[in-house]
């Protein structure tokens, strides 16, 4: 979904049970109908409705215009939302710079075996990817060290996380340790997952 706040709020809010329960129940006069609706959701919004924001060289809106837009994604939504990334203006620097980056060959072949691992984590299980994980299930397959947990529970305070979204920082978190062939859930697995929920996270103040 590009343009995200564009769209209506009714319409964002309405993927909330999608989201969370993978189906889309449809009330009609005959009955309830209800679909499958297994899908990855991918979004982009600017952060005002010109842009620009907040090179207030460029932007031209009010605090107000700015509030309403952002205002009609809603909490809940973010909370269902794993992954939010925001990006800065490129510099010419960097547009220049021949510093080595890693390939999308060597990409994937983390990717295949980040995959290799989670069958083999969930083989004989109802679950497929971290991402599925029920919260009731979370200690078994995502287990957290001493030093892990305590870190939680500051991130848990200092960010004031809801219940789903401390959850989905941990998967998040064990999908990237996947991704670097680790056993184990480490802190920097954590910080990395929590940096990417909206907003600024303190993760200097922990």
């Amino acid at each position: 979904m590009d343009e995200l706040p564009e769209f209506g709020r009714s319409i964002i809010d309405s993927m909330r049970q999608p989201l969370e329960e993978h189906r889309v129940q449809i009330a009609k006069a005959g009955g309830n109908l209800t679909y499958p609706a297994d899908f990855m959701l991918v979004c982009a919004m600017n952060p005002c409705p010109c842009g620009f924001y907040p090179d207030r060289n460029r932007c031209k809106c009010t605090e107000t215009q700015i509030n309403r837009y952002k205002g009609k994604v809603s909490g809940p939504i973010m909370d269902r939302i794993d992954l939010w990334v925001e990006l800065q203006s490129v510099k010419l620097s960097g547009l220049q710079s021949e510093s080595p980056v890693e390939g999308t060959s060597e990409i994937r072949k983390r990717v295949e075996q980040a995959r290799i691992m989670q069958e083999n984590r969930f083989q004989g299980s109802k679950y497929r990817f971290n991402a599925d994980i029920e919260a009731g299930d979370l200690e078994k397959y995502c287990p957290l060290g001493k030093k892990e947990k305590k870190l939680m529970e500051k991130l848990y305070h200092s960010l004031q996380l809801s219940a789903r979204a401390y959850h989905r920082i941990v998967k998040v978190a064990r999908t990237i340790a996947d991704l670097e062939g680790a056993e184990a859930i480490g802190e920097e697995h954590l910080l990395e997952a929590a940096g990417y929920r909206p907003g600024e996270a303190p993760l200097h103040s922990l």
